[in-house]
């Protein structure tokens, strides 16, 4: 008996399984293409072999030292049927696991997540949110999958603003609003990502937490990041006792990089979410435990420190739902088409503007010097250009985009903000020798909405391709570091509403789109992305996307030129300087790589009337491209050098 032939790229070994270990699967097909390779999922050793990850032997990247800030050398890797790669090597191993059994992309996603919130909690969380772009190649169809948290139904437009919503002269939350149960968002990605594998999956969904039970029991080496995070949040980590007893030892001092650490309340917590699905989350006995922590009025710590708490409730849990979105979708230079995160995500817009702006100018012949170092030097036109479409695109974000359940985008909506004809006259605003510093949005007659330049923080991207040629662009997210410090059965709470506006009008008292309301997720910059060759989905070039906050929008933005106008490959695009601007005279040109000599390029952004910050920037982009090498179609994957990730496939790589 033979399997009908899913991949589109060089095969690998293929069997049947009947899915059976750990429970049925809810899928009718059941062939799996299943990658019978020893060495796939592993790395290759500075002796040529290949070292599995998390052995803890000489190569293996989860045995940290400490953080370099940026990681030089790495060299983009190749697979020759499917890929993962993420911000953490775990967390990418988890996932190239899965595929390696014939998973899909959606069942690695789904191990991934249960690691990040174990190795990486800093950034990520299984009570937090997510948002998906997935691409299904039976179908040729790409979409947008929504897990943004919500605020609770209890909650106004002064939710972050006051202690008593309705009382014009009540305080501020305490300790602050992001350290209070206020900034608590009722959580998605569990619910999404169920969702997606009920849709996409191929594998029973309780296999896909073994990994991450297994690492929380047994232990897993303290990630650098993961430590410094510690170190720098130990303060509002002391007024949670959970908190403190998972990332201290009991003299007080905090877990150091390289040591191990176990977590068996979050291992408990990844057997009930395998046996339960995200019910376990949203239902019963953790839903009660969620919704008393962060209702916690007074912290564990021996001041007591008052704490104003959220006003979640039982319902808002158990009544959440993740929402299927239509993509936004543009092409580009009538070569490519490209398709990122719909709101309440600005991510995906603000691409599509910055890429429509960018296809007035000849993008190509700005190409960074020297790309074998790193992606090399951006040039000072590259840099102002991309800076300048992404000025007049974060102007249009600060005033339009908010959750459209709820606020609705001016004109005809995505189609008006993405109109060429729009564009092209946003395009003519740019003057090849000075900067416009600050831009004003789009005209689209009277919007009685006021800007909301809200900063976001921190996130964590995963990348994966399977062998049946699905894709998975996904970014996930705690909000700041640690989120609001509140734990609770293993994990950490975001502090995700913070990222609404703290008052619902500005100044002169005009409405801010953004604005808290019952049941609304507040606007984000993430932006997974997806780029195909033509003019629809079928033919992929690339998945890529980033964590960063507020700067996501320019981390990927650098990604997507740096490989479709510049060439560059999938590590080179990784690698590079980032570069950017939101709406403010300030671009960024990121400082991490102190091998590259950058002050030709900073003089002359000076020289344009750009004010230059230099300072070391921690994005965390993870690409995979779709490449021909050698005659033969590949996968290529970069990972960030400024995190921790590494790429894996099938294969040593």
């Amino acid at each position: 008996m033979q399997t009908r032939k899913f991949w589109p790229l060089a095969p690998i070994t293929v069997a049947i399984l009947l899915a059976s270990c750990g429970g049925s699967s809810h899928h009718d097909d059941p062939e799996l293409i299943v990658d019978s390779n020893p060495n796939s999922c592993t790395v290759t050793g500075s002796g040529g072999g290949s070292v599995v990850v998390g052995s803890g032997v000489a190569g293996d990247p989860a045995a940290p030292e400490a953080a370099s800030g940026y990681r030089l050398g790495l060299k983009a890797k190749h697979s020759s049927s499917y890929m993962a790669v993420a911000n953490t090597p775990l967390a990418t191993k988890a996932g190239c696991d899965v595929l390696k059994k014939g998973g899909t992309a959606v069942d690695a996603a789904v191990a991934m997540q249960a690691v990040l919130g174990l190795v990486e909690p800093q950034s990520s969380t299984i009570a937090g949110s997510a948002f998906m772009v997935y691409y299904d190649a039976a179908s040729k169809k790409v979409v947008a999958y929504d897990g943004r948290e919500t605020a609770p139904a209890a909650a106004t437009g002064y939710y972050l603003a006051r202690q008593d919503q309705a009382d014009p002269d009540s305080p501020a939350p305490l300790p602050s609003a992001r350290r209070s149960g206020r900034s608590i968002g009722v959580p998605g990605v569990l619910r999404m990502l169920e969702m997606a594998q009920k849709e996409h999956g191929k594998l029973p969904w309780n296999g896909l937490f073994d990994y991450g039970i297994q690492l929380a029991d047994d232990g897993f080496k303290v990630p650098g990041r993961l430590a410094a995070a510690i170190v720098s949040n130990a303060n509002s980590l002391a007024l949670d006792a959970n908190a403190v007893a998972t990332y201290f030892h009991q003299d007080g001092t905090p877990r150091k990089t390289g040591e191990t650490m176990t977590n068996k309340p979050y291992a408990k917590t990844l057997r009930a979410i395998a046996s339960q699905g995200a019910d376990a989350l949203h239902t019963g006995d953790i839903a009660k435990a969620i919704v008393a922590k962060a209702g916690q009025s007074v912290g564990d710590d021996a001041a007591k420190t008052p704490i104003t708490p959220s006003l979640m409730t039982l319902s808002d849990l158990a009544n959440y739902q993740p929402k299927k979105r239509t993509p936004v979708c543009v092409n580009y230079r009538s070569a490519y088409h490209i398709c990122a995160m719909s709101p309440p995500s600005s991510g995906g817009i603000a691409i599509a503007q910055g890429l429509g702006i960018l296809g007035q100018f000849d993008m190509k012949q700005y190409a960074p010097t020297n790309p074998e170092n790193e992606g090399g030097v951006p040039t000072v036109m590259g840099v102002h250009l991309v800076s300048e479409a992404e000025r007049l695109a974060y102007s249009d974000r600060d005033k339009y985009v908010a959750d459209t359940d709820f606020i609705p985008l001016p004109a005809n909506g995505v189609s008006s903000l993405l109109d060429p004809d729009y564009l092209k006259l946003r395009a003519s605003l740019i003057h090849p020798d000075k900067s416009m510093g600050t831009a004003q949005a789009g005209d689209f007659g009277p919007v009685p909405l006021g800007v909301d330049k809200t900063v976001e923080h921190g996130t964590t991207h995963l990348s994966v391709v399977d062998a049946y040629g699905n894709v998975v662009s996904m970014t996930t997210t705690v909000e700041s570091s640690m989120g609001s410090f509140h734990m609770v059965e293993g994990f950490l709470l975001t502090n995700q509403l913070t990222d609404f506006s703290a008052a619902p009008v500005d100044s002169a008292g005009t409405p801010i789109a953004n604005r808290v309301a019952p049941n609304k997720r507040p606007r984000s910059t993430m932006a997974p992305t997806l780029v195909f060759r033509g003019d629809k989905p079928g033919d992929f070039v690339m998945a890529t996307g980033s964590p960063g906050g507020g700067a996501i929008i320019q981390y990927v933005m650098k990604t997507v030129v740096g490989a479709l106008d510049w060439g560059l490959d999938a590590q080179q695009a990784t690698s590079l300087v980032n570069i950017g601007a939101s709406n403010s005279p300030t671009t960024g040109v990121d400082g991490s790589n102190t091998s590259l000599d950058l002050t030709g390029l900073v003089e002359g952004l000076k020289a344009k009337g750009h004010t230059v910050s230099t300072g070391a920037q921690s994005s965390g982009v993870a690409t995979i491209m779709r490449v021909t090498k050698d005659g033969k179609t590949l996968l290529q994957g970069g990972a960030d050098p400024r995190r921790e990730g590494i790429v894996l496939g099938d294969g040593a790589l």
